[in-house]
């Protein structure tokens, strides 16, 4: 079957793409459309008391066998390191452009820009920075990882996606970083991320008519 054009999906850490839009990723690729996802990092730092290679092959395996879960159609990884996203600036930002101009997708998704954690707005920033180095004329719209509500008023046009019925999906999709649901990442995640995304797209679906929705806000 010809995929109905491509969806990017570009995060910081593998997990980001599922716990952010991965209804609508689902829902996407049911529609028929292709899903490619970029990551930024290994995410090898999550446990810091193991070698990171292991951890990062780790993380790779679990990324590759959710974005099968969720009809993805690949995963890029490209290894810079966590918390120092910047440092290789130029370098990430020439990289970006040259995939989106080889993808040319008719929609991207990425982090907000005020989300807490450094690594998802750097990731925003260097999006944006090859976003507007391209000719394409796509719309970008990001989403919320770390923020289980906003904390800052958004005036930007927004995109309320119905995931109802691919959210058994996402589920399912997050239950393969198992890496993740250890002792700390039980706490860390389980509370604070994955109770608070399953909270804020529970609210968003109440809000706009929905069981579920994942919220999206415009930037380009």
């Amino acid at each position: 079957m010809k995929k109905k054009g491509t969806v990017v999906c570009i995060c910081a850490h593998p997990d980001d793409q599922i716990f952010g839009p991965g209804g609508t990723l689902a829902k996407y690729a049911k529609e028929g459309k292709k899903i490619l996802t970029i990551i930024l990092s290994y995410g090898e730092f999550s446990h810091p008391h193991f070698k990171q290679e292991i951890i990062a092959k780790t993380r790779v395996k679990e990324s590759e066998d959710a974005d099968k879960i969720i009809g993805g159609s690949g995963i890029l990884f490209l290894g810079l390191k966590e918390g120092k996203f910047r440092q290789h600036e130029k370098k990430t930002t020439k990289k970006l452009t040259n995939l989106l101009h080889e993808y040319r997708p008719k929609k991207i998704l990425t982090h907000a820009s005020d989300d807490p954690h450094p690594d998802h707005r750097a990731t925003f920033k260097l999006v944006k920075q090859a976003y507007d180095r391209t000719q394409l004329q796509c719309p970008v719209y990001t989403f919320d990882v770390w923020t289980p509500f906003s904390t800052h008023k958004r005036d930007a046009p927004y995109l309320i996606v119905d995931v109802s019925k691919t959210y058994k999906t996402k589920l399912k999709a997050l239950s393969c970083f198992e890496s993740q649901l250890g002792v700390w990442g039980f706490l860390i995640n389980i509370y604070y991320v994955y109770a608070g995304t399953l909270l804020r797209n529970f609210i968003a679906g109440i809000k706009h008519g929905h069981r579920f929705a994942e919220v999206f806000y415009k930037l380009r």
